[in-house]
């Protein structure tokens, strides 16, 4: 049956009182995914400082098929081309990542002990070691490389653009994408700052879809790093331990699959 006229713009005014969208908004949100995730990426490949605080959480499907959520918070200093300083904790662990251009060391401060190892080049070279030489995932590290672009629309299969949404008080472009194995969201700071303000991983090979979201707090460019910022000082009584070490490193608890 047609609805009559008074019920059409009641709905417009709901639609756009409380949702806060146009009728037009709502029905068919326009914008083009790609080439707003190409302009994120050339305005953060063009910082040379940035400095950030985030918050991360993990999922785990256990073996009576509960969902259970494990979260952790850090900050992250990056001098392009070559300097980085990570810092992560939650529940279970308690992790630096200091990379001066020459050497990486990964401190674990709930075990008092450090993994280091020589790895020369630059921060989107360390980022790829980590992950083939020591089975380091890094989800969100994507995002800081110098042109991130290319590498998150390589293995890309569709792409779309849900609308805006709002991340802690931001407006943001809402992206979606999804790729063989993975489907994954991008929310995308609206201005002159396109800032990645939200991530969200959903992994479609497992079952009940487990997702990884990263959420940026705090953004900073043009900063001046402290003499020494990325210099890794092992603490006193603080043992050096073999790379097999990494995985007591991880986001969840030892046994977590």
């Amino acid at each position: 049956m047609q609805k009559p006229p008074a019920f059409l713009a009641t709905l417009a005014i709901f639609l756009s009182v409380v949702l806060g969208l146009t009728p037009a908004q709502a029905e068919t949100p326009t914008g083009d995914a790609k080439a707003i995730l190409k302009a994120m990426s050339d305005y953060v490949g063009s910082q040379k400082t940035i400095e950030l605080s985030f918050d991360s959480d993990i999922e785990v499907i256990t073996s009576q098929l509960e969902k259970i959520q494990f979260t952790n918070s850090g900050e992250a200093l990056l001098s392009r081309p070559d300097k980085l300083r990570v810092h992560r904790v939650g529940g279970y662990a308690d992790v630096a990542l200091y990379f001066d251009a020459k050497t990486a060391s990964v401190f674990g401060k709930h075990i008092n002990g450090y993994v280091q190892f020589n790895t020369a080049g630059t921060v989107d070279q360390l980022i790829e070691a980590l992950r083939l030489g020591h089975g380091i995932a890094l989800p969100g590290a994507d995002l800081l490389l110098s042109n991130s672009y290319d590498v998150l629309v390589a293995d890309v299969k569709e792409a779309k653009y849900i609308g805006r949404g709002v991340v802690d008080g931001r407006e943001c472009e809402h992206l979606a994408f999804r790729n063989f194995d993975t489907d994954w969201q991008l929310w995308v700071e609206v201005g002159k700052h396109p800032i990645p303000r939200k991530l969200v991983i959903a992994s479609k090979t497992m079952n009940s879809a487990p997702q990884y979201t990263l959420r940026v707090k705090s953004w900073k460019t043009d900063v001046q790093p402290a003499p020494g910022a990325f210099a890794f000082v092992p603490p006193v009584g603080a043992k050096q331990l073999g790379s097999e070490a990494l995985i007591e490193f991880d986001e969840l608890p030892q046994g977590a699959k």
